[in-house]
């Protein structure tokens, strides 16, 4: 087809515009991982609902002005009913405060946790990878020496020795978790390190520190973040399964494993003091994996379009 051919077409449905003008936007990767995440119902209403655990979270202990700690025989398994939303428990305490407090215990030790992963993790990883060589087998060495041990025993090994505390749950369950994100932060690293623009900018004279903050650093965050996605929910029911059996937090502590240690002493006959805190819990790590998926399909370069 030639020139002259195309001059017996007329373009429709453009008048007022600029031919000569591209007329669709230029948008970031994070703009289109945002649109692609806002088209998931499923991943928006996830974050819906953790933004609604959040907020009972942070207001349910207090919310219905019960004290949760004090035992009032005379109110002891009391089912649920205008003024006690969840039930009372064997001593006569607000079950609604006590789940509430308790799913806060859950979330402050997965968040911190995953906090500890991230950041040693991406530390140990991205000095692995850059500095390479000897240093890089070295480190490599001893993550696979932490990892050839079980993770579960060396967590009730420090739960023995350091007591049934926050402090030794956080540490118990952090001493292992970050070598798997040091060994993908390493692998990215290290394909980060022969892309086109990381050695121009070295051939410019760009030093490793502004490197690392303007190049590899923002090529991570992705990665991340699908990381602390998936660890948060791991984190929590981990808390409440080392609760559940009695190598995690200890009463007076409350956490929705003791609750739930509690209510299956008496499912038989006050089933919902198991209910509310296994579904809080179960909720919980839902809303999280399904916004992990989410999120994976959002950040994933190759589905941009």
């Amino acid at each position: 087809m030639n020139i002259e051919a195309l001059k017996d077409f007329e373009i429709i449905g453009c008048e007022g515009t600029d031919k000569n003008v591209i007329s669709r936007p230029t948008i970031t990767y994070w703009q289109d991982a945002w649109r692609r995440l806002k088209k998931n119902k499923i991943a928006i209403t996830s974050i819906l609902v953790l933004i609604a655990l959040a907020v009972l979270v942070i207001i349910g202990p207090t919310m219905r002005h019960y004290d949760y700690i004090s035992i009032k025989a005379a109110e002891k398994n009391t089912a649920p009913n205008a003024k006690y939303w969840f039930g009372t428990d064997n001593l006569g305490r607000d079950l609604y405060a006590r789940t509430w407090l308790g799913a806060r215990v859950s979330m402050t030790v997965a968040l911190v946790c995953t906090a500890i992963q991230i950041l040693i993790g991406s530390i140990y990883g991205g000095t692995m990878a850059y500095l390479g060589g000897r240093t890089d087998d070295v480190m490599m060495r001893i993550i696979e020496f932490m990892t050839s041990m079980p993770s579960l025993l060396v967590t009730i090994l420090v739960m023995l020795v350091l007591g049934n505390n926050m402090f030794a749950l956080l540490i118990a369950l952090s001493v292992t978790s970050w070598c798997e994100t040091a060994r993908q932060m390493r692998g990215l690293i290290l394909q980060l390190k022969t892309s086109e623009y990381v050695l121009a900018a070295r051939a410019l004279g760009a030093s490793p520190k502004r490197i690392i903050i303007k190049h590899l650093i923002p090529n991570t965050l992705g990665i991340l973040i699908l990381i602390t996605a998936s660890s948060i929910p791991t984190y929590i029911f981990t808390e409440a399964g080392l609760s559940f059996l009695g190598m995690g937090l200890q009463p007076p502590d409350i956490s929705l494993g003791i609750l739930i240690s509690f209510g299956q002493q008496s499912m038989d006959f006050y089933p919902y003091q198991l209910f509310y805190p296994a579904l809080i819990l179960c909720i919980t790590v839902l809303a999280f994996n399904l916004l992990g998926d989410g999120l994976r399909d959002a950040l994933d370069p190759r589905l941009r379009q």
